[in-house]
């Protein structure tokens, strides 16, 4: 199981540069002219996870299987796309298929480089991108609430369980606020509804400050300003400077750490990202490790063993038993499953169990 990520933006701002660092392709275009990007690309990385080889050096498995997380690099858009100007129909269109998004801001100072609007103000593009936001969801929620309460006031059930979010959502739009402040707190049956309305403020949101090389370590005036915008928002930001990912993505693993630590950083912004990704969504790893392979799988927070065993395959839910579940620090400080259960820390866990991260387990089952 893995989480896809649409990469969005204004046009220039350092999207597909980070996109091609990400994935260490060149599949998108990165070109100094709006909309260079016109379909959306995916790409897939790997998550980097130094748990797997500790694991892996215990087992001594022949092969590591880390999990993944898809990237979507989507056209850049303008003020006045929920109208359709530029792409505007594409971008949002293209949005509505993400988990999340990955909001790439322009935090550097390049005469060469043109900016849609003439001015670097970090802030006021992610203003422009929220109120076309929310202008496609007003326009779209307002339709689909009027045509709910006729059918709730004919007492429609499916009606009068959606209606009250629907409201709810309406409201926040209307006074100028994202459908996602909803989230904070909602009851589960809530959430699921709010899900189901697809709208595209209710998707959560990590602000990356694309900084010149020089800034990568520490920001800038520019970043602290988004940081303090998302503090406000209860989201999250990153400082990256895709320039440096773009290098550090050609290069060996050796070179990268060298080149990094000539530039002040300890790890690569990818790593960042993703750890900053896993908090947005609130998804947490766990592990299964054997002689075969010793493989990374990601669950929501909160999930329960029988939900686990199902990221694996649908069998090992509907027939589950119960999972032997040993903590990553008991698996790597004791050394492995037998000395582990010797101590008493291998665990036999039923359907109530929620998995907690760095669980190893193994899942017993019934076909």
């Amino acid at each position: 199981m893995g989480f896809k990520c649409g990469i969005v933006g204004l046009p220039n701002v350092g999207k597909s540069t980070l996109f091609n660092a990400l994935t260490k392709t060149a599949a998108a275009q990165a070109a100094n002219y709006p909309f260079c990007t016109i379909e959306p690309n995916t790409g897939e990385v790997a998550v980097p996870d130094p748990r797997l080889k500790k694991i892996s050096a215990i087992t001594k498995s022949k092969e590591i299987i880390p999990t993944r997380i898809s990237f979507v690099d989507i056209a850049g858009l303008v003020r006045g796309a929920s109208k359709g100007e530029g792409l505007g129909n594409q971008f949002l269109a293209n949005i509505r298929e993400v988990d999340a998004i990955v909001h790439v801001l322009r935090c550097f100072e390049d005469d060469d480089i043109t900016h849609v609007e003439g001015r670097i103000d970090p802030v006021a593009d992610a203003e422009t991108v929220e109120t076309e936001l929310m202008l496609a969801d007003l326009e779209s929620l307002e339709r689909r609430t009027t045509q709910m309460q006729k059918r709730a006031s004919g007492k429609d059930k499916e009606a009068m369980t959606l209606l009250p979010m629907m409201e709810q959502a309406l409201a926040l739009l209307q006074d100028g606020k994202p459908v996602r402040l909803l989230l904070d707190g909602i009851a589960a049956e809530d959430l699921k509804i709010l899900r189901g309305l697809n709208l595209l403020t209710s998707k959560p949101v990590l602000y990356v400050c694309n900084v010149a090389e020089a800034d990568a370590a520490e920001g800038n005036a520019h970043s602290q300003a988004v940081a303090t915008m998302a503090d406000g928002q209860g989201a999250l930001s990153v400082v990256i400077s895709a320039a440096i990912e773009a290098e550090v993505a050609q290069l060996s693993d050796a070179e990268a750490a060298e080149y990094l630590e000539a530039m002040g950083l300890e790890e690569p912004g990818l790593d960042r990202l993703i750890r900053a990704g896993y908090e947005l969504l609130d998804l947490i790893t766990f592990f299964t490790s054997g002689p075969k392979e010793t493989r990374a799988w990601t669950v929501h927070k909160g999930a329960k063993a029988p939900q686990a065993a199902g990221v694996i395959h649908t069998d090992f839910e509907r027939g589950f038993i119960r999972a032997q579940t040993i903590g990553y620090q008991d698996f790597v400080a004791l050394g492995g499953e037998t000395a582990a259960r010797e101590a008493g820390k291998a665990r036999d866990e039923g359907k109530e169990y929620v998995v907690t991260d760095g669980d190893v387990m193994l899942f017993k089952f019934n076909t």
